[in-house]
This record gives structure tokens, C-alpha cells and sequence, in this order.
């Protein structure tokens, strides 16, 4: 019989696995996107409530990942990761069956319990893969992010057009079912476990500025950026989330280490990841739509959503390519100098949206410039934020990252979205301009992210350890580790 200490040896089954997981979770972030008219035929409702299929989804992922990930180092990284996996399977199955779109929603919510999955891949390859292999495991499962974004809005369409919008969740189903039992098969429960308690109130309260946030960000347009509910959530969220900080700062058990989000390098990482998360997001949603457009309107070149979709696999397959390689190339130029080139590249590509559209051609191009930044960047961002804090609390650090990361979707979609629409055409169309300046808005947002990038600290991995009474205990926990 294999002993627990044989199967840990061999690291790709479960690194097999890991991906699996990723990658359900990210089509299900983007393949719903391109299909919500679909959706919103088929469960007869209105384009108002249609929204929510995705601010449901958005707002879930950002409360749980985190937690689910601080609970993972406390419990235990391997038993949370079936759990995420089997929230994502229940998530999916629901909304496959769902006759309503009150049912559709709540199994969006389900489905976003899924999102602690990443930082825990991460929690998990950090405990259980060689030293060399652990930067470029995490590089290929970060990018993992970006593909799968990109996949969902390639297979979409051709999907609902061949199958039925419900296959956008009987694919995921199968998917996340198969890596669930893989997972509590096959992957190691995790030798590593933060002391104390879940902070129940700080949860609460972490919840809460998210919900209030995000929801006023996701539904502000469609309500009015000045309406009463909009301007109520905004305040909810002001004062929620310092009223969070200062709980979480004199917890002696905290959820968030508030000494960990100050470390240098935690803290500068995680506003580019704001920064990244602002053009990333709002690339996916607005290309495709640009795409789009009926040449009618002057520009666009008038593709279906299949097209658009294909048209954008170029930029899929870069930021696979640049994942994939971001592991090696992070070994010799270090993960600062990676971050910055894939923000250079990210601004490089914008900016180019921006004054040279009027081919498709162009937009290909420059789309796949895009996704290749957005490999190399996913990945240097998460080697950075796992090698910058202690072990025990991997799996909250790249929680908080990865949150960090959607919030700045859901502001930068939101921004975009008002800055498109600002001016329409008779036809109800945005004009050319619109478009010109919310990729301008973009480009501007990728200068800044390499603007910090390049000043982000550097951390020798496993060397870190947060300042204050647990010092000595992180150090030779370190020490054993080496």
C-alpha cells in the first residue's frame, strides 16, 4: 500500500487536479457574459434583472474567496478544496436545471462559494511541491485565470448555438464533479495550519463592505450612479470597510492579518492587481461588443458572438503561452521585472486599441498583446504575494489578491461601461468615440499598474516573516521548512 508520505512525492497528479479546478472556475466567470440576451429570452425576464446572473456570481466570489482561503489555512487546504469544488458542481447543477431566474441567481451565489479554489491551489502548491517547481506551477496556474476568461467568451457562442445556454453549466458540472473526488483522492491534506479561530465578526464585516461595494459598482449604471440605493450602498461600504480594518487590526484573531496586507510587498502587489483587474475585466467585456457592432455604425465590423469569440483565441493562447513560460523566465529576470513588462505590454496593447481599430486585423494583434501581459502579470503577481508572506497564511494572502483583482474588474467594467455609453448613437449604438475613450481610460490605468509595478519590494520566498508577537514562532517555522 502507498504510505501518505509516497503519495506526496509525486506532485503532478496533483498539480493534474489543481488545474482542473482553475479552470472551471474561470469559464464560469466569462462564458455567461456573451449569452445574457439568451438567457434573458429563455427565462423571460428583463435586462435589469438579467444583470444579476453576473453581479451575483461577481459579488459571492469576492466574500468567499478570502474566507474560504483563511479557513483553509486553519483546517486544512486539501478538505476546503473539495468543498469549493463541490459549491462550484452544486452552483452549476442548479443553474443547468434552473426554470426561473430567481433560481439562476441563487445558483450564482452557490457557484461563487467556488472562488476560494485559487488561493488555495496556490496554499497547496506552496506545501507540497519541490522549491524549484513552485514558481512555475503557480505562474501556469494563475494564467489559468486569464485562459479560462478568454475560452468562455471563445466557446460561448458556438456552444448555445450547437447545444443550449444550459451546456454553459452541464460542461463545468462534469468538470469540477471529476476534480471534487480527484481532489479528496488524490491530493495530500496540507501539513501546514494557521493557530486560533475563524473571526466570525470580521467576516461579517468583510462581507459587508464587498456587498455594499460591488453591488452598488455592478448596478450603478442601471439604477443611476445618483439614486438613493447607489449613494446608501457607497456609504455602507465607507463605513464598513475602515470599521473592518480597525477590528481586524486589534483582533489577536484575526481573518486578515492587517500587519500581512502592510507588507511592502503584499500591499503594492495588490494595487496593481486593482489596477490589472480594472483593464483586464473590462477588455472581456467590451471587445467582443466592439467586435460586434455593425459596420453600419461607422466602425465594428459587424461578427456574430461565435466570431467575436474566435477571433479572440489568439489572445487566449497568449496568455496560456505567457503563464507557461512565466515560471522560467521569472527564474532568471525575477517577478518584478515580469510584472512590469506584462503592464508595459498591457498599456502597449491599449493604447493601441485606442488609435488603430479600423481592421480587424489590428484588433487581433493588439488583443493578443494583451493576453500575453496578462499571463506573464497573473503569474508574477502571485508568486510575489505567496513568497512575500508566511506559509501559514498563503492561502488569505492570495485570497485578498485575487479579490483585490475582481473588485478592480467590477470598478473597471463600471467605469468603461459609463464612459462607452456616454454618448449614443440614434440607433441606440455607442458611437466610435465611446469606445476610443474607454480604451484610452484602460491604457491610462496599465501606464499606472507599471508605474508600481517597477517599485514593488522583491522577497526571497519562505524568508519573510510579519513583525509583531508571532515573529519568533513564523522564523522557526521558516527554519524547519528549509
Amino acid at each position: 500500500m502507498t504510505s501518505a508520505l509516497d503519495r506526496r512525492t509525486d506532485h503532478r497528479v496533483t498539480f493534474a487536479v489543481l488545474c482542473v479546478g482553475v479552470a472551471s472556475f474561470s469559464l464560469l466567470q466569462s462564458m455567461v457574459t456573451p449569452v445574457l440576451p439568451t438567457i434573458q429570452t429563455s427565462l423571460d425576464t428583463d435586462q435589469t434583472t438579467v444583470t444579476w446572473v453576473l453581479t451575483a456570481y461577481l459579488v459571492s466570489a469576492s466574500v468567499f474567496t478570502p474566507i474560504i482561503g483563511r479557513i483553509g489555512d486553519k483546517v486544512g487546504k486539501e478538505r476546503m478544496l473539495v468543498v469549493a469544488l463541490g459549491a462550484l458542481a452544486a452552483g452549476s447543477l442548479l443553474a443547468a436545471v434552473a426554470g426561473s431566474v430567481g433560481v439562476m441567481i441563487v445558483a450564482r451565489v452557490v457557484q461563487g462559494i467556488g472562488g476560494g479554489v485559487l488561493p488555495l491551489t496556490f496554499g497547496i502548491i506552496r506545501d507540497e511541491f519541490p522549491r524549484e517547481k513552485v514558481a512555475s506551477a503557480i505562474g501556469t496556474s494563475a494564467a489559468l485565470l486569464a485562459v479560462g476568461g478568454g475560452v468562455g467568451l471563445v466557446i460561448a457562442g458556438p456552444l448555445v448555438e450547437a447545444l443550449s445556454y444550459h451546456w454553459l453549466f452541464w460542461i463545468p458540472l462534469i468538470m469540477t464533479t471529476g476534480a471534487a473526488l480527484a481532489a479528496a483522492i488524490w491530493v495530500p491534506e496540507s501539513p501546514e495550519r494557521a493557530p486560533g479561530r475563524i473571526n466570525l465578526g470580521a467576516a461579517l464585516l468583510l462581507s459587508g463592505w464587498l456587498v455594499a461595494l460591488l453591488v452598488a459598482v455592478s448596478q450603478g449604471h442601471h439604477w443611476g450612479w445618483t439614486s438613493g440605493r447607489v449613494v446608501g450602498l457607497f456609504v455602507a461600504a465607507a463605513v464598513l470597510l475602515p470599521t473592518w480594518v480597525v477590528v481586524e487590526a486589534r483582533s489577536g484573531q484575526p481573518l486578515v492579518d492587517m500587519r500581512m496586507m502592510r507588507i511592502p510587498t503584499v500591499w503594492t502587489v495588490n494595487l496593481v492587481a486593482l489596477l490589472f483587474g480594472f483593464g483586464m475585466y473590462s477588455t472581456f467585456a467590451f471587445l467582443p461588443q466592439f467586435l460586434q457592432t455593425p459596420e453600419s455604425a461607422g466602425y465594428g465590423f459587424g461578427v456574430t458572438v461565435s466570431e467575436s469569440g474566435l477571433l479572440l483565441l489568439p489572445q487566449t493562447v497568449a496568455s496560456f503561452a505567457g503563464g507557461v513560460a512565466a515560471g522560467r523566465l521569472a527564474a532568471r529576470y525575477g517577478s518584478r521585472a515580469l510584472l512590469v513588462v506584462g503592464a508595459a505590454l498591457t498599456a502597449l496593447g491599449t493604447f493601441g486599441l485606442t488609435f488603430f481599430h479600423d481592421q480587424i486585423w489590428m484588433v487581433v494583434v493588439e488583443s493578443s498583446v494583451c493576453g500575453l501581459a496578462f499571463g506573464l502579470a497573473f503569474a508574477a503577481m502571485s508568486n510575489l504575494v505567496v513568497d512575500a508572506v508566511p506559509q501559514s497564511q498563503t492561502g488569505v494572502a492570495s485570497g485578498m489578491n485575487t479579490n483585490i483583482r475582481t473588485v478592480g474588474g467590477a470598478i473597471g467594467t463600471a467605469v468603461v461601461a459609463t464612459v462607452v455609453t456616454g454618448t449614443l448613437a440614434p440607433s441606440g449604438i455607442p458611437v466610435e468615440d465611446g469606445y476610443t475613450r474607454g480604451f484610452l481610460v484602460l491604457a491610462v490605468v496599465a501606464t499606472a499598474a507599471a508605474v508600481v509595478a517597477a517599485f514593488v519590494p522583491v522577497v526571497r520566498a519562505r524568508t519573510h516573516v510579519v513583525p509583531g508577537p508571532q515573529a519568533e514562532a513564523e522564523r522557526a517555522r521558516a527554519s524547519n521548512a528549509r
